[in-house]
C-alpha cells in the first residue's frame, strides 16, 4: 500500500512536470523590471515576426566557456530567440554553434562573415586574451545578413529585427537628400546611411534639375552652405503643399577655430523659414552642459594639450516624449542657434529637444574666448529649442511635416580620412526624425532601446556611495533575515512540543 502511493505520488509530480513544461513551451512569460523593458519585445517586433512569409533561419557563433559579463549575452541572445520562434509560429529557427569547438566549424563561421574577437579572461589572477566568436548568421530563402559581433549591453534586439525586416523588404522607399547648395553628402552621412539603408534607399536630389519630387515621401536637406535660390525654394514649397515632409538641419551661425571667430550664415532657408512662422536668430547657443575642446598649453620647456569647456558645443539631454526622441540620453549640437516659434496658432509646434536649464545666446559676429571664466550671469535664459516639429497646412491646404534642427553638423561624420565617429544619439535623432517623417514602422524605439550614455561620475558621490554599500549589504541583509525567521519559526515550534498538552 505505501509502495504503490509513492509510485503514484511520483506519476503525478512527473504528469506536473509534463504539463508545466509543454505550457511554458507554448506560453512564453517573462517579468521585465528593467528601467526601459529591454527584455520585453516591442510591438515593431511582433509586427515583422508575425509577417514572415518565408523560413528564417538564425545560427547564432557563440563560443563557449566565455567570461561572465559575455556569457550573459548568450544567455539574452538565446532567450530572445526563444521568444521570436514562438512569436513566429514555427517560420523561424535557431541553432547555436561554438566555432571553437573544431577547425571545420571555425572556417564555416569566417566563411559566413563572423570573425574571431580578442577578450580578455582573468585565470588565477592572471589576464590572458582568448579568441572568442559571438556573431549572428541570419538567412531567408537566397538573402542573407550578419551581425558580426553581437556586443554586450547593446541593442540586441534592434539587430535582430532590423536584420529580418531588411531580409522582407523588396521595395524600399526613397528618402531625398536634397543637394547643389553645399548640403552635407550621402559620403559624409555614412553612419546615417548605414541605420537608413535598413528600411530605406538615400538618393540625393539637385532641385535646379528635379522639380518632380512625387516619389519623395520625406526629403532631407542639410547643412546648406551656399544661397539656396527663391526658385528652388519654391519647388520645396509645392512639395509641402501636396502633403511631402521634410527635415532641414541648419546652421545660422559658423564657426571658424583657426582664427577663434564666429560670423553670421545666410542661405536663404532662414527667411523662408521666418514666412512660416519659425526664427532662427543669427546667435550662438551657449550652455554650461557642453562639450570640450583640446587647448595647447605650456608649461616651463613642456608643451602638453588639456580638455577645456567649452558651452559653444551644448549637450542637449531634455527630450520632449515623443517618437523622434524616444530613447535618447545626449546629443551635442556644435554651434547651434536656438529656435523661436512666432506663427500661425494652426500650425501645430512640438519642441522636441532642449538646452540645459541655464543657458544663453552669443550674438554673431564673435570672438571666441578660449580661456574665458563662465559665470551665471552668461546664462540668463531658461532652457532653449533645439529642435522641433511643425504639424499642419505648413504651405497650401495639405498636411504635411516640417523638423527642423538649430544645427546642421550634428550627423555629418565627414568624407574620407576627415570622417569622424559621432555618437551614437546624434545619428538616432536624425534617423529617428526621418524615420518618423517617412514611415513609422516602430523601429525608432528599437534603435535607441538601451542606455547608451548613463556615466557614473555624473551621480553625486552620496548617491554612488549609497549604491555601492546596497550591492554588498543587501544580499547579507536578506540572508540574515531568513535566519533570524527560520530561528524564530523552529523556536516556537519548540515551545509548542514543551507545552504539556502536545500530541494529545
Amino acid at each position: 500500500m505505501k509502495d504503490s502511493r509513492i509510485i503514484l505520488s511520483v506519476v503525478l509530480i512527473v504528469g506536473i512536470l509534463v504539463v508545466i513544461n509543454f505550457i511554458s513551451d507554448q506560453l512564453y512569460f517573462r517579468l521585465d523590471l528593467t528601467e526601459d523593458k529591454r527584455y520585453t519585445l516591442s510591438e515593431a517586433t511582433k509586427d515583422i515576426l508575425k509577417d514572415i512569409e518565408e523560413p528564417v533561419t538564425i545560427k547564432a557563433y557563440f563560443s563557449e566557456n566565455l567570461p561572465p559579463d559575455i556569457a550573459k549575452t548568450r544567455r539574452d541572445l538565446q532567450e530572445m530567440l526563444v521568444e521570436y520562434s514562438s512569436l513566429s509560429d514555427g517560420m523561424l529557427v535557431f541553432e547555436f554553434i561554438n566555432p571553437s569547438e573544431n577547425e571545420e566549424l571555425e572556417n564555416q563561421a569566417i566563411k559566413a562573415g563572423i570573425q574571431p574577437v580578442m577578450i580578455n579572461v582573468r585565470e588565477k589572477d592572471q589576464v590572458k586574451q582568448q579568441k572568442a566568436y559571438l556573431g549572428v548568421l541570419i538567412e531567408m530563402g537566397e538573402e542573407k545578413d550578419i551581425i558580426p559581433f553581437m556586443q554586450p549591453g547593446l541593442a540586441m534586439e534592434y539587430s535582430l529585427s532590423t536584420s529580418i525586416k531588411k531580409l522582407s523588404v523588396i521595395d524600399k522607399p526613397v528618402i531625398g537628400l536634397v543637394s547643389g547648395h553645399g548640403e552635407a553628402s550621402i559620403a559624409e552621412l555614412q553612419q546615417l546611411n548605414a541605420q537608413l539603408s535598413i528600411l530605406y534607399q538615400l538618393k540625393e536630389v539637385d532641385l535646379s534639375t528635379d522639380a518632380d519630387l512625387s516619389t519623395y515621401k520625406t526629403l532631407a536637406l542639410i547643412r546648406p552652405k551656399d544661397t539656396i535660390p527663391a526658385g528652388e525654394l519654391a519647388i520645396l514649397d509645392a512639395f509641402l503643399a501636396q502633403g511631402g515632409n521634410l527635415v532641414i538641419a541648419l546652421n545660422r551661425v559658423e564657426a571658424d577655430m583657426q582664427q577663434s571667430f564666429g560670423k553670421i550664415m545666410s542661405t536663404g532657408l532662414e527667411s523662408w523659414l521666418s514666412q512660416k512662422g519659425l526664427n532662427i536668430p543669427s546667435s550662438f547657443l551657449v550652455d554650461p552642459n557642453s562639450g570640450a575642446v583640446s587647448v595647447q598649453q605650456q608649461q616651463g620647456i613642456f608643451v602638453y594639450n588639456t580638455q577645456i569647456q567649452f558651452p559653444y558645443l551644448p549637450i542637449a539631454q531634455n527630450f520632449r516624449d515623443h517618437p523622434v526622441t524616444k530613447g535618447l540620453e545626449q546629443v551635442i549640437f556644435p554651434f547651434a542657434s536656438p529656435l523661436n516659434y512666432e506663427g500661425d496658432s494652426s500650425i501645430n509646434w512640438t519642441p522636441l529637444v532642449y538646452s540645459s536649464d541655464k543657458s544663453g545666446t552669443q550674438t554673431a559676429p564673435t570672438y571666441f574666448n578660449i580661456q574665458k571664466q563662465w559665470t551665471e550671469a552668461d546664462y540668463p535664459l531658461g532652457r532653449q529649442v533645439i529642435g522641433a516639429l511643425l504639424e499642419g497646412n505648413i504651405s497650401g491646404n495639405a498636411n504635411s511635416r516640417l523638423i527642423v534642427f538649430g544645427d546642421g553638423d550634428f550627423a555629418v561624420t565627414g568624407e574620407g580620412q576627415g570622417a569622424q565617429r559621432m555618437q551614437a544619439d546624434n545619428i538616432s535623432l536624425m534617423a529617428n526624425s526621418i524615420d518618423f517623417l517617412s514611415d513609422d514602422t516602430g523601429l525608432i524605439e528599437l534603435r535607441t532601446k538601451g542606455v547608451t550614455s548613463r556615466p557614473l561620475d555624473d551621480l553625486e558621490d552620496g548617491t554612488k556611495t549609497t549604491l555601492k554599500f546596497l550591492n554588498f549589504l543587501l544580499p547579507i541583509i536578506l540572508v540574515v533575515i531568513y535566519g533570524i525567521a527560520r530561528m524564530q519559526v523552529k523556536r516556537n515550534v519548540r515551545i509548542k512540543r514543551m507545552e504539556e498538552n502536545y500530541g494529545n
